[in-house]
């Protein structure tokens, strides 16, 4: 009887407190945002640039009777890409890039040392993979044009092919990323490949 009496005035008593506007508050539940979750780190800017240093490894090619060999050391030069994010991981990218390199004429009976420049641009297409929250892996394909030139030996030539790259990208930040490349062409030269290591900069 006396638990009978205790229920009914608690009951009583929390009823008179929700009518009368009792202080009880209600459970906050912090939930992350939607948004936030679905696209984290991907929401990115679609506009980027990157400007890169640039190391040649060379290559040996047959240039009429002679042999140019541009193996011997490696070469230098930049590159920038000015790219825009198509979404689902696909850019656009403007690539132009400026290389030297010491080239040596080897023939039957003389050597002689050169110096090798070389421009390129060309148009991409980039896909990148995003393997953590702030680690991409990407590959592209385009198509160039290069215009090289070695003044000693009185070549001046303009070929276009395609292009090929891979490489990863590291986030900073939001606006920042480092980056790294190898890339290959199909115009033979004596510059060879090329690797290239620099930073991204989203707008």
């Amino acid at each position: 009887m006396k638990k009978a009496l205790v229920a009914a005035a608690l009951s009583a008593h929390l009823t008179t407190q929700l009518f009368a506007g009792g202080d009880i508050a209600p459970v906050e539940v912090n939930e992350p945002a939607l948004e936030e979750v679905a696209h984290g780190h991907h929401e990115e800017s679609k506009f980027y640039v990157v400007v890169a240093g640039m190391m040649l490894l060379g290559d040996e090619i047959q240039h009429g009777e002679a042999l140019l060999d541009g193996d011997n050391d490696y070469g230098y030069g930049f590159g920038i890409d000015i790219g825009y994010r198509l979404g689902n991981g696909f850019a656009l990218e403007y690539d132009y890039t400026y290389g030297k390199n010491t080239v040596y004429e080897i023939t039957a009976h003389d050597e002689v040392k050169a110096t090798s420049t070389y421009h390129t641009s060309a148009l991409d297409i980039v896909y990148t993979y995003e393997a953590t929250h702030k680690l991409g892996i990407f590959g592209k394909v385009g198509y160039e044009f290069e215009w090289e030139e070695i003044s000693e030996l009185n070549i001046d030539e303009r070929e276009d092919d395609f292009v090929f790259g891979a490489g990863i990208e590291y986030a900073l930040n939001k606006k920042y990323k480092l980056l790294a490349e190898y890339e290959h062409s199909l115009i033979e030269g004596p510059h060879g490949d090329a690797i290239l290591a620099g930073v991204m900069y989203n707008f």
